[in-house]
């Protein structure tokens, strides 16, 4: 009759599992880091539709549009980063358009919006007007007075 030995792992097999789950989490990582980067740009995209009707809301209500995202009571809302979307306000209530050099603006340097600029600075928390601009390639911003909402770097 045989006695079952009790048997550890041995060096071998505990360096084995080791690379086994070091190998997963190295393909796993990566994936989860890039879904979590589309899921902040998705929610940062939605929430600048919400503002943007707000502000839309607002201008229909008051013929012209809010000073501040404050006017709107939306000025405490923060982007995924933890930062305060930005916002612009280039009609004036006299037609005229006077802030068009902070306006955002595209690789022409034409202003993007007629209207208001809104967006978010994106990962990096820095952004300049030109969308060109290293600092700006990350932010999510309304282009086109509404028709474009997205990446700079994909406008």
């Amino acid at each position: 009759m045989r006695i079952a030995q009790n048997r550890g792992l041995t060096l071998i097999e505990l360096m084995i599992v080791v690379a086994i789950i070091g190998t997963l989490a190295a393909i796993a990582v990566p994936t989860f880091t890039s879904y979590r980067v589309k899921a902040q740009r998705t929610r940062t995209i939605l929430e600048l539709g919400v503002i943007e009707k707000e502000v839309l809301g607002y201008y229909i209500e008051n013929d012209s549009f809010p000073e501040t995202l404050a006017d709107i009571g939306m000025d405490t809302l923060m982007d995924p980063w933890n930062r305060p979307y930005q916002y612009l306000r280039i009609e004036q209530p006299d037609g005229k358009k006077v802030k068009l050099g902070k306006a955002r603006k595209d690789h022409f340097l034409v202003p993007v919006n007629t209207d208001f600029d809104l967006y978010s600075m994106g990962q990096d928390g820095k952004s300049v007007a030109p969308f060109t601009a290293k600092n700006s390639r990350d932010d999510i911003v309304r282009a086109n007075n509404g028709g474009y909402h997205g990446l700079a770097s994909e406008y």
